[in-house]
């Protein structure tokens, strides 16, 4: 018999064990080569886990179990033929058959236990509350006869009496009477990762968040004039993004600790942007990078984020994807949020927060005028960026949002988006 040992792939440097988050197949399950049977979760990325070859499964991890890289997490039996036709389903009938005569007897005895509480509730009388619950009803100044006891003959349990609330002007107080069931569910191993850096920011850094706000007319203009002449002929939508990109890569170059970061007693500045852009998908938040952005064109930056999003969206995202990177753009105004204090993605230095957009009253020139306006926010390392610094990139970075054609687009808003 010729059986294939699978083992957890590496999926990037530095990444020596994943989390099994779900099995995708059952065991004794018929697989295809590279049909995906398992998702993975490592401290950067939700990961699918292809099948190496075609054969019969078997499972050798549970969902939840926390494995070493080159760990074996299932064997393939490639001798085993792939069922056809109907001698699948009659290979099985026993199983199906057996299952509901096991499951029996649990039908049957089910109800048993569940006529003792309806019968207890049938007796809803107040009895006399517990040593514990009596001192917590004293402490509170509630007479036990207002509290409706859930014990066995209707006693007043410590719980009871925790729950009671001092009646309010002349009420009863009663035992809440709504549900109460909790759900406890282990995070993922990504999730615990993101928690322990972002603790470890806030206890590592000095962070400090300064904030701007920047008029949307102009971008507003430019994307009713041109955006369907833009997906037209390029075939992708004309965002908001690629104007925040370009405004951020030109206030990079002007302001080049922002573009840096701290190893140890060390500043390392770096040539090239690498925007992180904040994505929500099925797992969570992921920062897929723009590589190189100061380089790209309008029409290069949309395209690019569009695939790195899908990928996340679709669980396709690879880790290499996501390293790196030397800023972050943030994006909480597709959720709704007016003002916030990103917290900085380590090990970069500093992250831009862009928020929702509202139609608001703003002087110009004297007068009163409504325009589409949204907060801006930086957070930033204290330790390596100045206030001067800090305030002059997001004051840059507003130049380039109200003014994107004379600040980012040359003056020619049509050759800017290639059209």
């Amino acid at each position: 018999m010729s059986v294939l040992e699978m083992k957890v792939p590496s999926p990037g440097e530095s990444i020596t064990e994943v989390e099994i988050a779900t099995w995708l197949v059952k065991d004794g399950d018929y697989v295809e080569k590279d049909q995906p049977i398992a998702e993975v979760d490592s401290d950067k990325a939700t990961l699918e886990l292809p099948a190496e070859q075609s054969g019969v499964i078997t499972l050798k991890a549970e969902e939840g179990d926390v494995v070493q890289v080159g760990q074996v997490v299932c064997l393939i039996d490639m001798d085993a033929a792939k069922p056809e036709g109907a001698a699948a389903p009659a290979a099985e009938a026993p199983k199906q058959e057996e299952a509901p005569k096991a499951a029996e007897p649990a039908k049957q005895e089910a109800p048993k236990p569940a006529a003792q509480p309806a019968a207890a509730t049938q007796t809803y009388a107040t009895g006399a509350p517990s040593p514990a619950a009596k001192k917590i009803l004293d402490e509170k100044g509630i007479d036990a006869g207002q509290v409706s006891g859930s014990g066995r003959d209707g006693r007043i349990t410590k719980t009871d009496a925790e729950l009671a609330a001092v009646p309010a002007m002349g009420g009863s107080s009663l035992s809440a009477t709504g549900s109460r069931s909790t759900t406890t569910t282990k995070l993922s191993v990504l999730r615990r990762k993101l928690a322990a850096r972002l603790v470890s920011v806030k206890n590592e850094t000095a962070m400090l968040t300064t904030f701007n706000e920047v008029d949307m007319s102009e971008i507003f203009r430019i994307r009713k004039q041109y955006k369907d002449e833009f997906a037209q002929k390029h075939g992708i939508g004309l965002g908001f993004m690629s104007f925040f990109t370009k405004a951020v890569t030109r206030a990079l170059q002007m302001y080049p600790d922002v573009n840096a970061s701290i190893d140890g007693d060390f500043k390392i500045n770096y040539d090239f942007c690498d925007i992180s852009i904040a994505v929500s998908g099925p797992k969570g938040l992921m920062v897929p990078v723009l590589r190189n952005a100061e380089g790209m064109s309008f029409r290069g930056v949309e395209a690019n984020i569009k695939n790195l999003a899908d990928k996340v969206r679709d669980g396709k995202i690879t880790v290499d994807e996501m390293t790196g990177g030397t800023f972050t753009i943030t994006n909480g105004g597709v959720f709704g949020s007016m003002l916030s204090t990103p917290i900085i993605n380590p090990p970069q230095s500093a992250i831009l927060g862009m928020h929702n957009i509202i139609q608001r009253p703003v002087a110009i020139d004297g007068q009163v005028v409504i325009r589409p306006m949204m907060y801006v926010a930086m957070s930033y390392d204290h330790r390596i960026i100045d206030g001067r610094e800090s305030v002059g990139f997001l004051v840059a970075v507003k130049e380039g949002i109200d003014n994107p054609v004379e600040v980012l687009m040359g003056g020619d808003e049509r050759k800017a988006l290639e059209l």
